[in-house]
């Protein structure tokens, strides 16, 4: 009988465990938590955002990092198959906005409980406060894992790396499996935060804390070349900006903002031109003609906003409307239009949803997750150079290849 060590019992290795187990395969999987899906309990706001309802070509539109790698994987599991597995397991699903997919409940917890009760019935052997210190290799292969807690040598067939990232690391991420992977050869890409709020230079953020804002159009540049452009939801914060699409935003500027400075660019009424938005303002104007500027903007306005785009606009804000000159309300109408914050930096890692970097997939065969370096060593989920926006995506590559290399194991 084969014998395969999991190395972390989150999303990707509950379903590695859960695929390879069999009449032939004997599963060990080690957790050095308490309990299994520390970090799965806390997705989707603790709701669990287990994938998103796209077709496959869809999703790789959202992986941003490594699509073409995943080929194999998302075809093999697609989000179809992830819902009919989690229905069948006893997790009632529901669509939501953007297609993504929640448990009817609300509760991450239903998930968790729904893989523990896999592991237990196909009689994988799931050991908490179990932290693996090493992976054990001889010519080439590996032979099993060395454990912390009484310093003991467990021998396996196949080792599965599914130790996720530096994200959130009060979950327990905190790197070990990148370690692994290096000391048996591997290249680890550059780490960075990623789905992470950003830093920004002006105050004006902290004097709009808490203000959220709808339908906006954000563009981030470097220079004159955009960086990255999207509509949708966005948060002020007291340090910064964050929301669903600045989330999004940090995946694919992050290497960028390592480098310098970047400007984010947001058009408060992406809806309207330039000529449209003046001739509302013109309208709203009309019917506040003989009220002073700083009174005038409440129709157009969330009123957090109104003393902060007066600034921008650089009219005076006792000014009458009706005094209001052309040059003037085309400055109003780029305010809005334009309104520019300097972006300095990401938040750490302990706000990330994820982290971008990880095992170079070029030393990865994506056909079975296998290491193409070491026989018997696979990995699956956040631990390798693979990422995604936010929306279910993440949590189905970790599925993806969780599966494809449960898969593989027994073979």
């Amino acid at each position: 009988m084969r014998k395969a060590a999991v190395i972390g019992g989150g999303a990707a290795g509950m379903m590695t465990a859960v695929l390879a187990a069999g009449e032939k395969t004997e599963i060990h999987l080690y957790e050095k938590n308490e309990k299994l899906g520390k970090k799965l309990f806390i997705t989707g706001k603790g709701r669990c955002n287990v994938t998103n309802d796209c077709p496959t070509e869809e999703f790789f539109t959202n992986v941003v990092t490594n699509p073409k790698f995943l080929y194999s994987s998302a075809y093999s599991f697609d989000s179809a198959q992830v819902q009919e597995f989690f229905e069948a397991a006893g997790v009632r699903l529901k669509v939501e906005r953007g297609n993504r997919v929640f448990p009817v409940s609300d509760k991450s917890s239903d998930v968790i409980h729904a893989l523990t009760v896999c592991l237990r019935d196909l009689g994988v052997m799931v050991e908490l406060h179990e932290e693996v210190s090493e992976v054990l290799h001889e010519n080439g292969h590996v032979t099993g894992v060395h454990l912390k807690r009484g310093n003991r040598t467990v021998l396996a067939d196949a080792v599965i790396v599914t130790t996720g990232g530096l994200s959130y690391p009060s979950t327990g991420s905190t790197g070990d499996g990148y370690r692994f992977a290096k000391e048996l050869g591997h290249t680890i890409t550059d780490l960075s935060p990623a789905l992470v709020p950003f830093e920004a230079k002006e105050p004006v953020c902290k004097e709009l804390q808490g203000l959220s804002l709808r339908n906006i159009h954000a563009e981030i540049r470097n220079g004159k070349k955009v960086l990255f452009e999207e509509f949708g939801e966005m948060l002020f914060t007291h340090f910064g900006v964050s929301g669903p699409v600045l989330l999004s935003a940090s995946s694919y500027v992050a290497a960028a903002l390592k480098k310098g400075e970047l400007v984010l660019s947001i058009d408060l009424k992406p809806a309207l031109s330039q000529e449209q938005l003046d001739a509302r303002i013109l309208r709203d104007f009309e019917e506040a003609k003989n009220k002073q500027y700083k009174n005038s903007l409440n129709h157009l306005l969330p009123a957090k906003l109104i003393s902060v785009i007066i600034e921008r606009s650089g009219i005076s804000p006792e000014k009458k409307v009706n005094e209001i000159t052309r040059e003037e309300r085309h400055s109003l109408v780029c305010a809005i239009k334009d309104f520019c914050i300097t972006l300095v930096g990401l938040r750490d890692y302990k706000e990330a949803i994820i982290t971008q970097g990880g095992v170079s997939v070029r030393e990865v065969n994506p056909s079975t997750m296998e290491s193409k370096k070491t026989a018997g060593l696979y990995f699956a989920g956040e631990v390798l150079d693979l990422d995604a926006v936010t929306g279910g995506f993440n949590l189905q590559i970790a599925w993806s290849t969780g599966y494809l290399a449960g898969i593989s194991i027994p073979q």
